[in-house]
């Protein structure tokens, strides 16, 4: 084993269903290295709103210490409604490492899994393979914390910055370039406000400079409006879309809506160094220690994360891994796999022993039509 195939991993687990759905996700980890060359240590941290009532910050010094030092980060569901900072905002350790790691790529794949429902007549046929890219530290987040409270009124600033914007969209289009080398469109759509705010014909203006760069890549324009409505009439045909922080916090719920539901969808924030991993779905401290949480959004997370583990230290071996997992996701839900929040009966319990059954069995896991 090369060093290069080892990897320390930080593990947030955060709170309500959060370590419920990390647990299988670690398993699912353990059976990749059992089947490959691939090594992982894993070192678990306190962050989120159970370590605020504790100590009265949301992650002590030493958990953002491991996550500087780790090789990736993966993060549970972090915060519960009913607690709170004094300004009446809700614990978010996942929105602070963003700013701590400046990772300004919020990379929110949305693929309908065969077998999985969406409420798009003709999903099934037709397919959703869409990825959706929120800048992840300025727009109207660069406010956070920051906004002035008066009796009469309550003001929140925008922030776009060429720097970040460039650094998002030469993100962007490469994603695209990927995704086009792999058989899919390697579209890229910049989603904006540009007709109406200043901030916005210059975020567009610099999408247009930096497309130039990249002449293979088609490219459209949409506002965020129109882009929504045609989101829920046609997902099919969209492939990459870029968008400012706020727009792409909205538009990731649509497309995860479209795909089955949040507890399906994957997410990672990435930078130039650093990355987190998560699933895009909440604590949900309604259904915690039911076993009802569904853990496949924290899983494919996982695959995502040994795919950018892959890219950054040139590990074939990680991205096959990655691969596995989606491919064994497939499996099971092609096969019957059926969550709580679908109407089924297949809990936490029931969807990990599926998944790690697939992996267990590699020619079992060739789902015609699954792919990235």
């Amino acid at each position: 084993m090369s060093a290069n195939n080892a990897f320390h991993i930080a593990v947030l687990g955060g709170d309500g269903i959060g370590p419920e759905v990390m647990a299988p996700a670690i398993e699912v980890l353990r059976k990749i290295e059992a089947k490959s060359d691939l090594r992982f240590r894993f070192t678990e941290a306190p962050a989120g709103a159970n370590n605020y009532l504790a100590t009265g910050k949301s992650m002590p010094d030493s958990t953002i210490k491991l996550c500087e030092e780790a090789d990736a980060i993966l993060l549970g569901a972090c915060g519960l409604p009913s607690v709170r900072y004094p300004d009446n905002t809700e614990i978010a350790p996942q929105i602070e490492l963003r700013f701590i790691f400046d990772l300004y790529a919020g990379v929110r794949p949305a693929r309908l899994i065969p077998g999985v429902p969406s409420p798009i007549v003709g999903a099934d046929q037709r397919g959703i393979d869409l990825v959706v890219i929120r800048e992840s530290t300025e727009g109207l987040f660069a406010s956070m914390g920051k906004g002035v409270v008066t009796h009469e009124d309550a003001r929140e600033t925008l922030v776009i910055t060429r720097k970040t914007s460039e650094r998002l969209f030469e993100f962007s289009f490469r994603l695209a370039e990927r995704r086009k080398a792999r058989g899919k469109p390697g579209m890229l759509t910049c989603v904006d406000k540009a007709n109406v705010f200043k901030a916005f014909a210059f975020f567009r203006g610099i999408f247009d400079e930096i497309e130039k760069k990249h002449p293979d890549v088609k490219t459209d324009r949409l506002y965020v409006d129109a882009c929504s409505a045609m989101l829920v009439k046609r997902p099919w045909d969209f492939d990459v879309m870029v968008m400012e922080n706020m727009f792409g916090d909205i538009v990731s719920d649509i497309t995860a809506s479209l795909i089955g539901g949040l507890g399906m969808a994957p997410s990672a924030d990435i930078g130039d160094k650093y990355a987190v991993f998560q699933p895009c779905h909440g604590t949900a401290p309604d259904i915690m220690g039911q076993g009802k949480a569904n853990p496949t959004g924290m899983i494919l997370s996982a695959a995502m994360m040994l795919d950018w583990l892959a890219d950054k230290h040139g590990v074939e071996s990680a991205a096959e891994a990655g691969e596995q997992i989606e491919r064994a996701v497939d499996h099971i839900y092609a096969g019957g796999i059926k969550p709580m929040e679908f109407g089924g009966s297949n809990g936490t319990a029931d969807i990990t022993k599926a998944v790690l059954a697939a992996l267990q069995v590699p020619q079992a896991v060739d789902v015609e039509g699954a792919g990235r």
